[in-house]
């Protein structure tokens, strides 16, 4: 049952809502618009924030259903997460899109969330603790995450909960490497 759980974790993620909103409303395929990326930010940057909500809170939406019929399967906090490191991946390197995505972000802080709903203050606080220092969302945003894992750590989850929000975290930093890499070398010059 946890292998059909798991493909259907990374099917869910498949949906990509960035793809489907602007072909249904802007009959534009977003993968030639913008930086190409099919969620929900450069849908933002091209449509404007009602494109950018909509595909925030669809993308959303497959975090929170994965962690969801997981606990409707009634399976471990571990697998739950393993359902949702899928959903990431599955939105990252979809196979409907010839494995080109999104980056995992609003898929990841739905499916966060609805795991420990006391993850959204502590997100929020390293946000904007990190931002004064950053300024920049991407640097801030990242850097909330890492909190995640330790959080968990402390509520007390056990340690292969906290180790597979570490590994799904670690899977979100590598999605932005490039991102990460640019910000950098502007900031060098």
């Amino acid at each position: 049952m946890i292998w059909l759980y798991v493909v259907l974790s990374y099917l869910i993620g498949n949906i990509m809502f960035g793809y489907l909103v602007t072909k249904a409303l802007y009959h534009k395929d977003i993968r030639l618009h913008g930086s190409g990326n099919v969620g929900a930010r450069n849908a933002g940057r091209l449509h404007g924030k009602k494109a950018f909500v909509i595909i925030f809170l669809g993308d959303a939406l497959k975090g929170v259903s994965v962690i969801l019929i997981a606990r409707y399967l009634h399976f471990p906090e571990y697998i739950q997460l393993f359902g949702l490191g899928m959903a990431i991946l599955g939105h990252i390197k979809p196979v409907a899109l010839k494995f080109k995505g999104g980056k995992g972000i609003s898929t990841f802080i739905g499916g966060m969330i609805y795991f420990d709903p006391l993850l959204i203050p502590i997100i929020l606080v390293g946000f904007f603790a990190l931002y004064p220092f950053t300024k920049s969302f991407t640097f801030a945003g990242l850097g909330a995450f890492l909190a995640i894992p330790i959080f968990l750590f402390f509520k007390p989850y056990n340690w292969i909960t906290c180790v597979m929000a570490l590994a799904i975290i670690v899977v979100i930093f590598l999605t932005h490497s490039e991102n990460i890499k640019e910000r950098l070398k502007d900031r060098g010059q």
